[in-house]
């Protein structure tokens, strides 16, 4: 489980950084996709940044945590980063679902691996 865990949390790092690669270029998003579908102005949105740190930078620094807890058979600990991580994920979704009314594909993708991370690690802290 561990292992499967440090994976997705791998996925969620490579997704984030390409996120962040989006958030400080200026070129075309290569997920602008549509009017509803464009990575770009969802993370050159004001909502991209927390005090200055993309959110993007935030994912990678959080998904890298997720990883090292998953290894170190740190069950608790992984649970309880993931359900923060998928609180900011949905916080995040709310935001673009009703205030910029644009969906980010590479958020989309991170939420999933967020959701799958935070069941299979309340799957592992049940098992145990």
């Amino acid at each position: 489980m561990r292992y499967l865990i440090a994976v997705l949390a791998i996925a969620g790092i490579v997704i984030s950084t390409l996120a962040l690669r989006v958030h400080y270029s200026t070129d075309t998003a290569p997920c602008s996709i549509n009017e509803k579908w464009d990575c770009g102005i969802v993370n050159h949105s004001p909502y991209a940044e927390i005090r200055g740190v993309p959110v993007a930078a935030i994912g990678i620094a959080g998904y890298l945590l997720i990883g090292i807890l998953a290894i170190l058979r740190r069950r608790s600990w992984v649970l309880a980063a993931a359900l923060i991580g998928m609180t900011f994920a949905l916080y995040l979704t709310n935001i673009e679902a009703h205030v910029l009314g644009v969906w980010c594909l590479y958020c989309a993708i991170s939420q999933g691996i967020i959701a799958l991370v935070t069941l299979l690690s309340i799957g592992w802290v049940v098992r145990a």
